[in-house]
């Protein structure tokens, strides 16, 4: 992921995920690329260090069977990020069960994930929610992991 365009211009480093993808670590520097007119790190940035990994963790734990994408995100910046910041995001296996309980039936399920992003010492620089729209496909599809666009040029 970390060779991902959006990343890699971004200076976004991934520096741990869980063989389970419960876990994924995150980690931004501040630098040239990544620097608001403000000297501080570039909200957009911070935002996309968490953007794809809580739909990806979900999707990754409940497998192919469901279709995960994001619905809504939202960021509420704290304090002006300097030096490096981080972000910690953790599945909770109930969260998975809560999906697949709810989606038994062919409804969707909007649950909703906070992640914090924090600086060296731990102090909160932005909060992220991210919204999912989960759904268990019927019968006999499965879902391909690909973007449609992508589905549709193959």
């Amino acid at each position: 992921m970390n060779l991902w365009p959006p990343f890699r211009g971004a200076g976004i480093r991934v520096t741990r995920i869980s063989a389970d993808y419960r876990e994924v670590d995150v980690t931004l520097k501040l630098g040239l690329l990544n620097r608001n007119y403000f000297g501080t790190h570039f909200g957009g940035s911070l935002y996309a260090m968490t953007d794809p990994f809580p739909a990806l963790m979900m999707f990754r734990n409940l497998g192919s069977d469901y279709v995960v994408w994001d619905k809504a995100g939202v960021i509420r910046y704290v304090t002006p990020g300097r030096g490096t910041v981080h972000a910690r995001m953790r599945l909770d296996p109930r969260a998975v069960e809560r999906a697949r309980a709810a989606t038994a039936n062919g409804d969707r399920h909007e649950p909703t994930f906070t992640v914090h992003v924090v600086d060296d010492e731990g102090g909160i620089v932005a909060i992220v929610e991210k919204t999912l729209h989960i759904r268990r496909l019927p019968e006999g599809r499965r879902a391909s992991g690909a973007s449609p666009a992508r589905r549709k040029a193959a």
